[in-house]
């Protein structure tokens, strides 16, 4: 069965701009925030209820989980594209956030992450490998009133 070309970014931070990226098991030396794609009869928050849990370990439901209503529509990394019907390049992005009250224990799934790090907003932004996922860590430091974003 083909993913659906319709995924969630998670931005998953602290109160103090601690930002909690993942090293994919799959390309390692790629950082990333929680990310994945929409399941048939899947709500967009479902999904990223979904991925925090199967990512991470972390219940959203017991932090403050929100939708940005911000969407980036970009093309599927040639090496994942088998993932997708053959017609499919490009994929919409969700962005939502998720406060969690300080740099709390993650437990990632071995399969797709080789581990973690918690980083202050900056030196995420810099870390990540997608340009989609910088550009809404550096949203959410101004939107949060933190050093703003150069």
């Amino acid at each position: 069965m083909y993913k659906i070309p319709v995924s969630v970014l998670v931005i998953i931070h602290t109160l103090d701009m601690r930002i909690l990226l993942l090293e994919r098991a799959d390309h390692p030396g790629y950082w990333q925030s929680v990310t994945g794609s929409q399941s048939p009869d899947e709500s967009l928050r479902q999904t990223a209820v979904r991925e925090v849990a199967e990512e991470t370990g972390l219940d959203a439901g017991r932090y403050e989980l929100a939708e940005w209503g911000i969407q980036n529509e970009y093309e599927i990394y040639e090496e994942w594209r088998w993932r997708y019907a053959p017609e499919v390049t490009l994929n919409t992005e969700h962005v939502f956030g998720l406060r969690v009250p300080e740099a709390v224990p993650v437990t990632v799934s071995p399969r797709e992450h080789l581990g973690f790090v918690w980083l202050p907003w900056q030196e995420a932004a810099e870390k990540v490998f997608s340009p989609s996922n910088a550009e809404a860590i550096r949203t959410l430091a101004a939107v949060e009133g933190g050093d703003r974003p150069s």
